[in-house]
């Protein structure tokens, strides 16, 4: 396996905000429950960052879902909320190791 290349190092960081904040940031913009084409689209957005993106476009995109999170007063949306602010917590945690 191939050593990642300095711009690259991001995508190594942890694999949850793939697999878990597509179905959070999609529950958030909704406002609660979220249909099945909502998680997908997000799911597709995250892949996109992942696959294609870069490290400033995945930051943009943590960013705003950390705005989303932030708003979210509804007790509804309190797991959804958590979910994202673990995420970003956590890759800001791990980004500092880079």
């Amino acid at each position: 396996m191939r050593p990642l290349g300095a711009r690259h190092v991001w995508l190594s960081i942890t694999p949850e905000p793939e697999r878990e904040l597509p179905r959070a940031v999609a529950t958030l913009r909704a406002g609660g429950p979220p249909d099945p084409a909502q998680v997908e689209l997000e799911t597709a957005r995250a892949e996109a960052l992942v696959l294609r993106g870069s490290r400033r476009a995945w930051r943009r995109y943590l960013a705003e879902a950390h705005a989303l999170a932030s708003s979210a007063a509804e007790p509804e949306l309190a797991d959804a909320r958590a979910v994202v602010e673990d995420v970003v917590h956590n890759h800001n945690n791990l980004e500092l190791a880079l």
